[in-house]
């Protein structure tokens, strides 16, 4: 590999060497607590800083010399006619926004030191965020879409960690888990649409996607375009997936800014630029894009009419800028849907940033509820209920979800448990509590043999009770007098044997044994 594969390959890494740095001291010990602040921010902020700069480089090298295009790594795998490949895209829109997406998280990164001084989680948040910068960045410059997969459930990962930030709070794990669950419903859309590019297709980097659906049918390339549409709407809570984003905001105020406000759902946007090849193959997904950019447009400003919190507030001018990004994506007008993306992705991360000191900005009472919505009931409580989007996604989404996770549980505690002689929690802890008394001296080793459960568990015990019989009866039984008489008694009929086979006739019957078996 040249250089310049070296150095776009340590960009992604320094965040996730941070990461790595971060968690190995905190095990450690030398950079746990309040002491560790100090380390632990400066190792995030100058990865960060590092692949900031890496990435001015080679925005300046590709826009003063050559573009750089596709870097190549090497192959994921090879089977057949199916090729997954490992490289980077660095085009201009890759680079650009990647440049953005650095700079922000950099911002939030060194905001969050102060804000989050003396939290208990201090060294957690960092760690999540160092993993998030990286999922980011495998996102954007990810060639292949594979790679492209493995930022993406990264994002969703650290999303769902930061928060339930604050994970002793009941409503912060729900709220996570609720945005975790509907997530995953674009999550199993995108491993669809890696399963269609690597056995249909047989390729999966943007630009070999783009030129083998060309020559497929336009129901194939509708329904591999649908499966990664799918994801990002989800990603960038479109309408009617709008609904977990609210709860989102459960975590810290610097975590909301970088994720939901800013850097989080202007990735998946980024993901829909990145599929204009294929939107432009297929009309019908245009209009798809445009119907559903209109009505987030629609429900994010009537719900925002009705809210009382300024992160509520926010969030919903986010889901009201993202669904005209949308319309402008499904329009065509990708340079407009890219200015667009950078300008609100910087103004709305300066919004969410000083949300906690808004009270002391603010130079008059905030505004009452509009004269007109006032006047209508019915589209005020629209508005205050934001569409009823709450109790419609549990309906459809989270209690089934959750009844079939409850279910498989079921499933493994009464039949997988007793069939393979899984031992279940209480025996668990049962036999950590018996461990810990024999290194303690409570207790003395059983020679006697333990009791098997499930068909596995009862076959292994029946197999242990014949080898302590035999043990017992042969080995041990009459200080080895048994065993020795056994092979005294097997030495003699041996002997005896071959005292036989010694003798002619007996050797002329196996030669002749052995040449009928030959012929």
């Amino acid at each position: 590999m040249t250089p310049l594969h070296y150095l776009t390959l340590a960009i992604p890494l320094l965040p996730f060497l941070a990461a790595c740095w971060i968690i190995l001291g905190f095990i450690i010990g030398w950079n746990s607590g309040e002491r560790g602040e100090r380390e632990t921010a400066r190792v995030l902020v100058g990865a960060e800083l590092l692949a900031l700069l890496l990435l001015l480089v080679l925005g300046g090298y590709s826009l003063l010399f050559e573009p750089l295009g596709l870097l190549s790594m090497g192959a994921w795998l090879k089977s057949g006619a199916v090729q997954a490949d490992f490289g980077f895209l660095l085009d201009p829109l890759s680079l650009w926004l990647s440049i953005c997406f650095s700079l922000v998280i950099l911002i939030a990164t060194r905001f969050s030191i102060n804000y989050l001084h003396r939290e208990a989680g201090f060294q957690r948040y960092f760690i999540v965020l160092a993993l998030f910068h990286t999922a980011v960045l495998l996102v954007t410059l990810g060639a292949d879409l594979l790679l492209v997969f493995v930022g993406w459930e990264l994002a969703g990962i650290s999303s769902w960690v930061l928060i339930a930030y604050r994970w002793q709070r009941d409503w912060a794990v729900n709220n996570a888990n609720r945005a975790f669950v509907t997530n995953r419903i674009g999550d199993a859309t995108f491993l669809l649409a890696l399963f269609i590019a690597l056995v249909f297709l047989g390729v999966s980097s943007w630009p070999m996607i783009f030129n083998a659906a060309a020559t497929h049918d336009s129901m194939l390339t509708g329904l591999l375009g649908f499966s990664l549409i799918l994801p990002a709407l989800i990603k960038s809570a479109q309408f009617p997936f709008s609904a977990w984003i609210s709860r989102a905001l459960e975590g810290p105020t610097p975590s909301s800014a970088v994720f939901y406000g800013s850097v989080l759902s202007h990735l998946a946007l980024y993901l829909l630029i990145r599929l204009a090849p294929l939107l432009e193959m297929v009309n019908l997904l245009q209009w798809f894009l445009l119907s559903i950019g209109l009505l987030t447009v629609c429900y994010a400003w009537l719900s925002a009419q009705a809210q009382t919190d300024i992160k509520t507030s926010l969030i919903y001018a986010t889901l009201m800028q993202t669904g005209l990004i949308v319309n402008w994506i499904a329009l065509g007008w990708y340079d407009l849907a890219s200015l667009h993306l950078t300008l609100h992705l910087f103004w709305r991360a300066h919004q969410f940033l000083n949300a906690p000191s808004f009270m002391q900005q603010a130079q008059r009472p905030a505004q009452l509820l509009p004269r007109w919505l006032r006047r209508h009931t019915s589209l005020y409580l629209l508005a205050a209920q934001r569409c009823w989007l709450d109790p419609l996604t549990d309906w459809f989404l989270v209690r089934p979800t959750q009844q079939l996770a409850q279910e498989a549980q079921l499933f493994d505690e009464q039949v997988l448990n007793r069939l393979t002689g899984t031992p279940t929690q209480s025996a668990l802890l049962s036999s950590l509590a018996q461990a810990q008394d024999f290194q303690q001296g409570r207790h003395a080793y059983s020679s006697a043999v333990g009791v098997g459960t499930g068909v596995l568990g009862k076959l292994m015990q029946t197999v242990a009770e014949w080898l302590e019989w035999f043990e017992n009866k042969l080995v041990l039984g009459g200080s080895g007098e048994t065993l020795s008489g056994l092979a005294n008694t097997l030495g003699e009929k041996a002997e005896i044997i071959e005292s036989y086979l010694r003798k002619p006739r007996y050797l002329m019957v196996l030669i002749a044994a052995t040449l009928v078996y030959i012929l």
